[in-house]
């Protein structure tokens, strides 16, 4: 029988911001006693506090929805994944790939310390965008006359970072639609670029700059193609919250930093050259409707983050009892339109978090000039693009 989302919005709602304000509470905590006397402990820390909250998504995707995810890779790859420092490109197929980005890194051990490259409005988010702002998210204005200072200050933070993290950057800048296929198949045509069939044409002046950054102490470049199978209908975070389940496939190529090109622009041709190989890759799997170049690897669904929901439930309740027992909220008109504002106030949020992951509400990509354009225009044109 199916769910009413908000008979399923309003519980995990009031459970992930109430448990998610405690750990918002705790960083800031950390964040002005133990960072300023030592940065490697605060973040240590602060990855323990951030898997405590991240962990209760993990466990609407793999215990309450039931999302399967198939990874597809060579046996050295998988291997290392979560023993070293990465650099983590990706197309952005589903409206939850940050998700699907989440469960591969907490079955590899850096859950809490995966960090992404987000837009600025994304950290004013309560709960989930404050606990990323701690936890040295990096946050653009998609302006790069702003962001280029921005981010190169914060990849040179990460140079000590004492646990291996992955940097994810989602250099097509924004998720796949078909409006947006459709803009960047005409811009395509226009420059003289591949056109592109499954994916956007990658925005590479971000992935220029980390690589530069990042290129002596991050061993590795992670390219990550998600693909959905026919059989499956796309996750959402709507369909997570209804408890309906996915099928999500991942392959991952892991490519050394070494052997990456020195010049800048030689560096942006081999991002461009990347997502003209992962379009390919991707029309191969809708025809096999797998990655026939691996064998898949079931990640399997660990307790871990079924026992922290357990205990977050436990804390959260016996809270709930406590302080209505101390302020007689309930025995007043004044109290119960209090608690009835409260979980207005938590559905709206989660309405918000719901709407926020769309796909559709992300930014349109621009419609690009319709002359074509010479060679050295088309470089200044990938410029414009950031």
């Amino acid at each position: 029988m199916p769910i009413s989302p908000a008979a399923v919005i309003v519980p995990l709602g009031i459970l992930f911001f109430a448990s998610g304000l405690i750990v918002n509470l705790i960083q800031a905590v950390c964040f002005v006693i133990v960072r300023p006397i030592s940065k490697n402990l605060h973040r240590r820390i602060n990855r323990l506090l951030a898997e405590l909250l991240w962990l209760e998504l993990v466990w609407i995707f793999d215990w309450w929805a039931g999302v399967k995810i198939q990874v597809f890779t060579d046996r050295e790859t998988f291997r290392v994944l979560g023993k070293e420092h990465a650099l983590v490109i990706s197309n952005h197929k589903s409206d939850i790939d940050w998700l699907v980005g989440w469960i591969l890194a907490q079955r590899s051990g850096c859950l809490g310390s995966t960090l992404a490259v987000m837009k600025k409005s994304s950290k004013f988010l309560p709960v989930i965008g404050w606990s990323m702002w701690f936890s040295e998210y990096l946050f653009l204005e998609r302006n790069w006359a702003k962001d280029e200072s921005t981010l190169k200050s914060g990849l040179q933070q990460l140079r000590d970072f004492p646990l291996p993290f992955w940097l994810a950057l989602f250099v097509e800048g924004t998720r796949f639609t078909q409006a947006k296929l459709l803009a960047a198949q005409e811009y395509a045509t226009s420059t003289g670029l591949p056109v592109p069939r499954n994916v956007l044409i990658p925005r590479t002046k971000g992935f220029v700059s980390a690589v530069s950054h990042m290129r002596s102490f991050v061993p590795a470049v992670y390219d990550v193609t998600v693909a959905i199978p026919k059989s499956s209908p796309a996750p959402t975070m709507l369909r997570l919250f209804k408890g309906q389940p996915s099928v999500v496939h991942m392959h991952i190529k892991r490519h050394l930093m070494k052997d990456l090109p020195e010049a800048d622009e030689a560096v942006a041709q081999w991002c461009r050259d990347v997502f003209v190989a992962k379009d390919s890759l991707l029309d191969k799997h809708i025809a096999d409707d797998r990655f026939s170049d691996h064998e898949p690897r079931d990640l399997g669904r660990p307790i871990k983050s079924l026992l922290v929901v357990i205990t977050w439930i436990f804390v959260v309740v016996a809270g709930t009892v406590k302080l209505l027992q101390w302020s007689s909220l309930l025995s007043s008109w004044k109290g119960v339109a209090f608690s009835v504002f409260s979980l207005a106030i938590v559905t709206a949020l989660m309405q918000i978090l719901i709407m926020f992951s769309q796909s559709e509400r992300s930014n349109p990509a621009k419609v690009p000039p319709s002359k074509p354009k010479t060679r050295e225009e088309l470089q200044g044109s990938d410029d414009k693009q950031e």
